[in-house]
Formats: C-alpha cells, sequence, structure tokens
C-alpha cells in the first residue's frame, strides 16, 4: 500500500466540507474524501474507515452515495484492464464512465445488449442500482466476473458460476464495492428504428405482438395527450439503406422549450396538462427513420439538465391495469399529479439477480420526471405513480427516487430476507450504510453532520 499516494489523493476537510449531488438537492457533509486510482487505495480505505460510502458521477436521484465520514470518489479508477478478443470479454476498473467502456466495445465490433439511456453514469453506479434499457436484461445480467471489496477489505473474486454473483449483481454497495468488472460481450448488430406517434388506444391492445416481433421496443408515453410516441427497431444487414428522416431540424430544442413551459409547473400544477399538449404537437407529433448500432442509435450521448426521476417496475402481464388506472388518476383535475413529458416505458427480461427489478418476471419499467429539480419535493406526481404501483407489486428503480421502506420491499423481493441476512454477514458493523440505506433495511448507524 502505497500511504505517500493515499495521503496526496485524499481530500482535506479545508478544501471542500460538503457533497453536493449531480442534481444539487442532496447535499451531506463529510470529514474526508479520498480520490483512488487503485484497488490497494480502494480496499485499504474501506478496511480501515469506521463509515465509508463510494460514489461516481453523482446522478443517482436517491441517496445513496454520501452521507457518511468517510468518501470514496471512483472516477479516476477507470482504467480498462483486458481484452479477450476470441470470448468477447472486456474488463474495466469499476469507476471506468459507461461511454468509455460502451465507446471500447464498439470499436472491436461488439456490444452489449442492453444499454441504458445514459452513457455518463460509471460502471460500479449502474451496476449497484440495477441500471437498464430496453428489449434485454439488466446491464448487471452481463457481468460474468468481477473483483469485490468487502467492507473488512478483502477482495473476493466472483464468477457468474457462484450463487454470491446473484446477489452482488445489484446490491446498491452495501455488501461491499466493485472493483474490477468483466463483462460477456456479443456481436455488434444493426437496428433499423422506426419512430412516431400512436394513440393508447392502438399501441396498448398491440404491446404484446410488439414485444413479440421487435428486437427494440421503447414507448414515450405523453401524460394527458392519449397519444405514446412508439420506437420500434429490428435487427438489419449493416448494408441495407434506409432512407434517414430525423424529422424536423427543430427538435433538438424539446429540452429547451420543456424547461421553459414547465418553469412555474410547480406553483401551478395543472398548467403542466396544456404543457404537455403543446409539447406532443411540437415535438412528438412527426415521424422518424433511421439505423444504427444499438448505441449509435439509442443512448443520449448526454444530458443537458439536471431533473429528478422515479422509476417503477411491474410484471408485464399486470402493466395494462396499472397503466389505465394511472392515466385515469393523473387526467383527473381533483388532484396535483400533472406529469411532466414523457414517461418512459422500456422492457426487461426476467434474471436471477436478487434485488433486480426483473427478478423472476418480465417486467416493464415506467420513468416519472420531473423538470424542476429544485421543486421536486412539492411534485405530487412521485407520490401518485409511487401508491398505484406498489398497490399492484411494483419495484422502485434503486438509483431514483422512492419513498417505500423495508416493509414493502419484502413483499415484492422474494429475497429480500435472504440479501438482508447475507448483508448482515457481510457486513457485520453496517459500515457501508449511510442514514438513507440504513432506513432502507430497518438498522441504525452513525449519523455524520459535523
Amino acid at each position: 500500500m502505497n500511504t505517500e499516494k493515499l495521503q496526496k489523493n485524499n481530500l482535506s476537510t479545508e478544501k471542500k466540507q460538503l457533497w453536493v449531488s449531480w442534481n444539487e438537492n442532496i447535499k451531506h457533509r463529510y470529514k474526508t474524501i479520498h480520490a483512488i486510482d487503485n484497488e490497494d487505495q480502494f480496499a485499504q480505505i474501506i478496511k480501515t474507515s469506521e463509515n465509508v460510502r463510494y460514489f461516481g458521477n453523482k446522478q443517482s436521484s436517491s441517496d445513496i452515495c454520501a452521507g457518511t465520514e468517510t468518501l470514496i470518489n471512483i472516477e479516476n479508477y477507470d482504467q480498462l484492464l483486458d481484452t479477450n478478443t476470441e470470448l468477447r470479454k472486456v474488463t474495466v476498473q469499476a469507476g471506468m464512465k459507461l461511454k468509455d467502456l460502451l465507446e471500447f466495445v464498439e470499436s472491436q465490433n461488439w456490444c452489449i445488449p442492453c444499454l441504458p439511456d445514459i452513457n455518463t453514469v460509471t460502471i460500479g453506479g449502474a451496476l449497484a442500482t440495477g441500471t437498464h434499457g430496453t428489449s434485454g436484461n439488466i446491464l448487471a445480467s452481463y457481468v460474468v466476473e468481477c473483483r469485490f471489496i468487502s467492507a473488512d477489505g478483502s477482495i473476493k473474486i466472483i464468477t457468474a458460476e457462484d450463487e454470491l454473483m446473484d446477489a452482488v449483481r445489484v446490491s446498491m454497495g452495501v455488501l461491499g464495492a466493485f472493483s474490477t468488472v468483466t463483462f460477456q460481450c456479443e456481436e455488434s448488430y444493426t437496428l433499423h428504428l422506426t419512430e412516431g406517434p400512436e394513440k393508447d388506444k392502438d399501441w396498448m391492445p398491440q404491446l404484446q405482438n410488439y414485444i413479440d416481433t421487435y428486437a427494440f421496443l421503447r414507448i414515450l408515453w405523453l401524460p394527458h395527450t392519449d397519444v405514446g410516441y412508439v420506437i420500434k427497431g429490428n435487427k438489419v444487414q449493416a448494408d441495407k439503406v434506409v432512407e434517414e428522416n430525423l424529422g424536423p431540424k427543430y427538435l433538438k430544442h424539446r429540452r429547451k422549450a420543456s424547461k421553459l413551459l414547465y418553469k412555474y409547473s410547480h406553483v401551478v400544477p395543472w398548467s403542466t396538462y396544456f404543457a404537455n399538449k403543446l409539447l406532443y404537437h411540437g415535438f412528438f407529433s412527426s415521424k422518424k427513420e433511421h439505423k444504427g448500432s444499438l448505441y449509435q442509435a439509442t443512448v443520449t450521448k448526454s444530458r443537458g439538465s439536471t431533473l429528478e426521476l422515479a422509476e417503477w417496475t411491474i410484471a408485464l402481464d399486470v402493466f395494462p391495469q396499472v397503466f389505465e388506472e394511472l392515466k385515469t388518476v393523473i387526467n383527473s383535475f381533483k388532484n396535483n399529479s400533472f406529469i411532466h413529458i414523457p414517461m418512459d416505458i422500456r422492457f426487461v427480461d426476467e434474471d436471477q439477480s436478487w434485488l433486480s427489478y426483473a427478478y423472476k418476471q418480465k417486467t416493464v419499467t415506467m420513468g416519472c420526471v420531473s423538470r424542476n429539480a429544485a421543486t421536486a419535493n412539492s411534485y405530487e406526481a412521485f407520490e401518485t405513480i409511487e401508491r398505484i404501483f406498489l398497490k399492484y407489486g411494483g419495484r422502485p428503480h434503486w438509483g431514483k427516487r422512492f419513498a417505500a421502506k423495508e416493509a414493502d420491499f419484502s413483499k415484492v423481493y422474494p429475497k429480500w430476507e435472504a440479501f438482508k441476512t447475507l448483508r448482515k454477514q457481510m457486513d457485520p458493523t453496517n459500515k457501508l450504510l449511510n442514514p438513507y440505506l440504513a432506513s432502507l433495511f430497518a438498522e441504525k448507524t452513525k449519523v455524520y453532520d459535523d
């Protein structure tokens, strides 16, 4: 262990005292923050800390990254370590940005078949919170081996054959920290995508047919309009000629228009109803057609402004009932549950990860966004969507906003009690819990607020 290097990378309280999230609405004081760039540092800091959390790009809407006396910044722990060309495997450090991983994978003519909407998160954070895309498995399902740092600083090598892998793949960093990660990639493919608006009465009855027919399906649902913007894609030969149509040039200004139209929606919630109709006609009424690799065609390469997100998942066979109840509630002027557009609807195949949203069930995910991050606490829609999804056995996205607690999770995650038992075995002193995470597991931990 290079003690001199560790001290150099330690940022003292005098230089910085406040940890602030990307949205600037989660803030925590800390005593010590370490910027690490090697595994020895990572493990040693965890071993010698009384209470510690680790973070990357700070983009989580849930309070899982800080709130402890000691913090570890993994952003510089970001190297590509090994490539197995024959088996299409790549090993990286957990602080690498998803962008860098995916661009390398693209350069090899490979792909990871299910990609999230954005590429700015770190690998460790993406895995810990169950990041996913659509029409495939969660990202963590493609991890076939990892080096994992436990609360005592020891390092475990976990392979896909180990039972422990199903527990650690999605574990919010409470079992330990991903150090290095090996992904199983697949051969790249080209998608031919068509996009356009469809009325709810047309796309909803066709939902299962769409899922069965298309290799890629995503629906940007537009609350208060009875319309979904449906994105459908099939695999084609790379040389297939597609007459590209990306719609009017002004579509690139949608986020600016949304920010303007929603500026005072926290003061006058019903104004969202009319803002959504304007945004639909202005930005979601045209059709598009294009082709590209999964990464080229479907991943947003940047996110220009902060926002607050909640996302809930539900079993595919229950989704139509949940959708109709949600529509009824939010279309009523008897409450203030007016939702900014779009609500992102995606589809995830079942897997075996204990705290995965898709654990042993085909799943529909539905995002709920507030374009006004600073006023998100008064955004009634978050409470409404949570209440409805919980009623039908829904599960929250671990990296996004929710109010559910331990009693709720025990009802919807079959392996919840087993996970709690394992967590206590691997971290008996609750070293890896901050107050927010402690509340999720009905545990106690130190509150650091000096």
